[in-house]
């Protein structure tokens, strides 16, 4: 009987020494599962809000490139079908975009080149250039400037 309650209180004794590893497991566990979900959605909602914010970016040009190009339709000249080229060029670009492919490789270098070309496109110089346009009712006087 001796080695019996001997051995039932070696075994709180173990209890009670092992209580503190067996709660740091436990809670590590708990924290692991907790702050896995918690980044999955935190990933998510930046992930959608990075995804909105590049695609309006990427829509924004596209909008200009074909306003434009639909406006410079109206004065074809030597000049312009250049700057034509340019636009479709752009918009060329943009419609080859993997808008549905977010592990696209080349994603971040693609949308370098979009945004090299809208700035090459849309440098002050040459918008102004593009309002010179006399069917856009622009002064062909000023295009000497």
């Amino acid at each position: 009987m001796a080695a019996e309650a001997a051995s039932r209180s070696s075994d709180m004794f173990d209890e009670i020494v092992m209580a503190e590893e067996r709660f740091h497991g436990e809670g590590y566990q708990e924290g692991y599962a907790e702050g896995s979900h918690v980044g999955v959605v935190e990933g998510r909602r930046y992930g959608s809000l990075h995804g909105a914010k590049i695609g309006s970016e990427i829509g924004c040009y596209l909008g200009f490139a074909l306003t434009w190009r639909c406006l410079l339709q109206k004065c074809m000249d030597e000049k312009n079908s250049k700057k034509i080229r340019a636009l479709d060029s752009l918009i060329g670009m943009i419609q080859k975009f993997p808008y549905e492919d977010p592990t696209y490789d080349k994603l971040q270098e693609d949308l370098e080149k979009i945004r090299g070309k809208f700035k090459q496109i849309y440098m002050p110089r040459v918008t102004c250039q593009l309002l010179l346009c006399p069917a856009l009712g622009g002064s062909s006087e000023l295009s000497d400037l």
